[in-house]
């Protein structure tokens, strides 16, 4: 099902309801870019699960309207409009990628709704990790995120015009981040379900513009406005050994400060490796079963 969603300040958020009606609500955050039809479970792991999945396009993305200025923190209020315009109390959340640290900031800024966080192939706060930050990670993030801090302009440029190339081909997001792929990515992406849905969710990210992209890159490369050390609820970490998009040295900052975090950290795996261990965390966060019935689930 999907919805529109208002917020207290009037803006819209484009909503997607899937899975249980009746089941644990799991809120997924999207990756950068992204939309809320980025892959997810078959229906079936979702209704085996009991999960009910709810899912939105970050302000800027997809059909959500743009929220200039906006931090990681501030998704927040925005989980609270989507919860409480669908009725529901308490949920858990998960974040891939750049949806990592808006999974954690929900975590840390609504003890009393969010009862599990997980967060596969995340950033850690740049502020707090200096310049080791960027270590590992592809020359290509690197230098946008250093515009984001630097150039702000010339990285809007840039996103603009990637932008306008998906919007004409959106599969052509796959030849800009190409130096970065590793084998075992190359075997994800080239699986023709997940590459179908992966291209479908570019393209509705970046459908109207590229403020989405622009906005969560200066969001996740400036201060974040929260300390992920204030996360109370059970947190679970994964990260492949591989990955250069997101290094897993982000993953092993994080852990180290999270009290409840539970760190899974793969060594013959990538960034694109989330996607294939996402329903088993999803299943997971809904609470009503262990990891190991998450994974038996799953097959």
């Amino acid at each position: 099902m999907i919805r529109t969603v208002r917020t207290p300040d009037g803006r819209r958020l484009a909503v997607t309801d899937r899975g249980d009606p009746r089941g644990a609500p799991v809120m997924l955050f999207h990756g950068t870019p992204g939309s809320r039809l980025g892959p997810v479970p078959r229906a079936m792991t979702l209704h085996a699960g009991g999960i009910r999945l709810l899912t939105f396009d970050r302000p800027g993305f997809g059909e959500s309207d743009r929220q200039p200025g906006r931090t990681v923190a501030s998704v927040a209020d925005d989980a609270v409009a989507v919860a409480d315009a669908l009725g529901i109390a308490h949920f858990a959340v998960l974040g891939r990628s750049g949806g990592g640290p808006h999974a954690l900031a929900c975590a840390a800024l609504l003890p009393e709704r969010v009862t599990k966080a997980a967060a596969m192939v995340p950033l850690a706060p740049r502020d707090a990790m200096g310049e080791t930050w960027f270590c590992g990670m592809t020359p290509g993030n690197a230098e946008a995120y250093q515009q984001a801090v630097t150039d702000p302009q010339a990285l809007r440029r840039v996103l603009d015009a990637r932008a306008a190339s998906i919007r004409a081909d959106p599969a052509s997001l796959f030849a800009t981040i190409d130096e970065g792929l590793e084998p075992t990515d190359r075997a994800v992406i080239g699986q023709a379900n997940i590459r179908h849905e992966l291209v479908k969710s570019y393209a509705a990210g970046v459908s109207r513009s590229a403020d989405g992209w622009f906005d969560d890159a200066l969001a996740l490369a400036g201060p974040w406005g929260f300390d992920p050390g204030d996360i109370r609820v059970p947190v679970y970490l994964w990260h492949g050994a591989e990955d250069r998009f997101s290094p897993i040295s982000h993953t092993r900052w994080l852990g180290e400060r999270i009290p409840l975090a539970t760190m899974d950290l793969e060594p013959s795996a990538s960034h694109f490796s989330s996607l294939l261990r996402m329903p088993q965390v999803i299943v997971w966060s809904g609470a009503r079963v262990s990891w190991d019935a998450a994974v038996a689930l799953n097959g």
